[in-house]
């Protein structure tokens, strides 16, 4: 067991699949340390406090706000950014099918819609309406950003 200190901690954390190593104070977020240290700006600070979505990213292929989990917490697990999806079906999707506005939440709501697709293939208008219940945005009225999801469960793209 590894014991931390209220100083500076150094952790390898897997993102992306590159294992980094980052000097981390045992109160910083996950999102704090993407960005900061990593350079991984794709999360974005939205609300910070779980709310938006606009921080989300995968932990062992589940959607997670960035902002609500400790650094420390993501160590041992498999992190994914939206820099790690690598042209993912869901980026063409949303593209095609005109799935953002200003951009801000896009970052969260292409990795909860590929955590979607990944883990609920089959996924009914139910279920889509819960996952994306977990993001805001501001700007579109989510139809897009549902069309998106539906052409990707389709194979449509």
């Amino acid at each position: 067991m590894q014991i931390y200190h209220a100083g500076q901690n150094n952790i390898d954390l897997n993102i992306n699949n590159q294992i980094r190593s980052v000097s981390i104070r045992p109160s910083d977020t996950l999102l704090y340390i993407l960005r900061e240290h990593c350079g991984l700006t794709g999360a974005k600070p939205g609300c910070e406090n779980g709310d938006c979505g606009a921080c989300t990213v995968l932990i062992d292929g589940w959607p997670i706000k960035s902002c609500l989990m400790l650094a420390l917490e993501a160590v041992g697990h498999k992190i994914t950014t939206v820099e790690g999806l690598e042209n993912a079906p869901i980026q063409k999707a949303f593209v095609e099918k005109w799935g953002f506005q200003c951009g801000y939440c896009t970052s969260g709501f292409l990795m909860v819609c590929h955590a979607l697709a990944t883990i609920h293939p089959n996924a009914d208008d139910l279920v889509m309406e819960e996952w994306l219940q977990s993001n805001i945005c501001r700007c579109t009225g989510y139809e897009e950003i549902k069309e998106a999801v539906q052409a990707v469960l389709a194979n449509q793209v």
